[in-house]
């Protein structure tokens, strides 16, 4: 019998945390999970899940506009922020309710309070004022957004966190970042009417994505009316009544009702006491691990972003059922991290699977290059000057496909095949030899047929 009052317990109810107890649990082990705020997780509650929806709501503008093109007469239409809040939140509090029945109907425990470690074993739980002891400690406390220190008035931004909250639709908003969190909420805040600046120190927006879709995004939101400047950063932040006056280092000045801070996340581990149980930590406070999920302390374990690896909700998903299988059913598991599908839902919506262009010339010399650049069959009635891009990215020695990059309406839903394919080693004859969907946008890449 164990000494310990539970085999595992789980710090964080984030995606991979709950994942992981769910399953250690139905395999036989007494699991506790702790968690501080609400059982779902960033992106349940306060990240992908109520961000997806802040952008259906918001391309409902344009959708408006297209109407008219085929025969629609639409009154022109209003839109209520609190409305949006108020079945948003309702919809985070159904799945928050179901993530809780699911942890409950696998016999997990939910403590609903903050938990710090006090040694490898013992867990102290703050708002119970107690200790408890697990035999493994599994810690998932995922990430939070990064504020610069050293930004006067930065006090007056907000993150992601707060956006979801807002009181009042501002009238003008900057949003400071170029990765997808910043193009994702410049495109919601754009759509919903919002005079929208995104402000980015780097040369052009989402480093580390296809040099295509970085460019083609930025020329597709410039047409939409956002007001993009790279190569910038800001200075200082001031506050006069209820506007902001926003100073960027080039000596430009701007005034907003808001500037949202999107400049990237950090590992969720301040007052965790992991460097004091002896778990190893990286640069920015990241756990390190094995390829099994393992610290440098044998029986502490993590999985999700609070490790820096992948920082993508599914992933963390599939490394806290790794972790489950290795640990406690006796089937050791490893997460394979190529080839990941992604999508960022910016507008135009991109998905991305495989090498960058960039990356891929490095690896093959011989690169062959198939990409197309057309506005949609939509639009030839709407008037609207928007394009697609579909790109393929070939090994001319193998003719394996080793990247696909697309950049139109629903690139989520399509990248989420292309990683299929991509697994199972697709080759661009396998393309070639795939009948054409007619019409639509997507059978362009089974009929590219000239590399460039």
């Amino acid at each position: 019998m164990s000494t310990f009052d539970y085999d595992l317990f789980v710090i964080g109810a984030g995606s991979g945390g709950v994942r992981a107890a769910r399953m250690s649990a139905q395999y036989g082990a007494r699991v506790a999970v702790a968690e501080e705020y609400r059982v779902g997780g960033t992106c349940v509650i306060r990240g992908c899940v109520p961000k997806k929806l802040f952008v259906y709501a918001s391309q409902f503008a344009e959708a408006f506009e297209d109407a008219a093109g085929y025969g629609w007469q639409v009154p022109k239409p209003s839109f209520d922020w609190s409305a949006l809040i108020e079945t948003k939140d309702r919809e985070i509090d159904r799945l928050n309710g179901i993530y809780i029945r699911n942890l409950k109907a696998a016999g997990v425990e939910i403590i609903p309070t903050r938990a710090e470690l006090r040694d490898p074993n013992t867990i102290y739980l703050t708002g119970e004022d107690r200790v408890v002891t697990a035999a493994t400690v599994l810690i998932a406390t995922g990430a939070a957004p990064f504020l610069p220190t050293d930004v006067p008035g930065i006090e007056h931004a907000i993150t992601s966190n707060e956006a979801f909250h807002l009181d009042v639709l501002p009238e003008h908003i900057a949003i400071v970042g170029g990765g997808y969190i910043a193009v994702e909420f410049a495109g919601i805040f754009n759509g919903l009417g919002v005079q929208t600046t995104l402000i980015y120190r780097g040369e052009e927006i989402l480093r580390g994505f296809d040099d295509d879709l970085r460019r083609l995004l930025h020329e597709e939101m410039v047409k939409k009316g956002i007001d993009v400047r790279v190569m910038s950063d800001v200075a200082s932040i001031g506050k006069s009544g209820d506007r902001l006056d926003i100073e960027l280092k080039n000596g430009d000045m701007l005034h907003a009702d808001s500037i949202m801070y999107a400049t990237g996340r950090v590992p969720n581990v301040k007052g965790l006491g992991l460097s004091e149980a002896g778990v190893e930590m990286g640069w920015n406070g990241y756990v390190v691990v094995d390829e099994y999920n393992r610290s440098s302390v044998e029986n502490i374990y993590a999985v999700g972003d609070v490790t820096h690896r992948v920082n993508l909700t599914p992933v963390a998903i599939r490394e806290g059922a790794a972790f489950a299988e290795t640990v406690f059913n006796d089937n050791p598991v490893i997460v394979d991290y190529s080839d990941i599908p992604t999508a960022v839902f910016s507008q135009p919506e991109i998905g991305t699977v495989g090498l960058t262009e960039a990356l891929a010339r490095e690896r093959y010399p011989d690169l062959q290059v198939f990409r197309e650049h057309f506005r949609p069959m939509k639009h030839t009635l709407t008037g609207r000057d928007e394009k697609i891009l579909l790109k393929l990215l070939v090994s001319g020695d193998s003719g394996k496909v080793v990247g696909c990059h697309f950049m139109g309406p629903d690139a989520g839903e399509l990248v989420q095949l292309a990683g299929v394919a991509m697994k199972a080693g697709v080759s661009k004859a396998d393309f070639d030899r795939t009948i054409a969907v007619h019409p639509s946008a997507a059978e362009e890449l089974v009929l590219m047929r000239t590399p460039q």
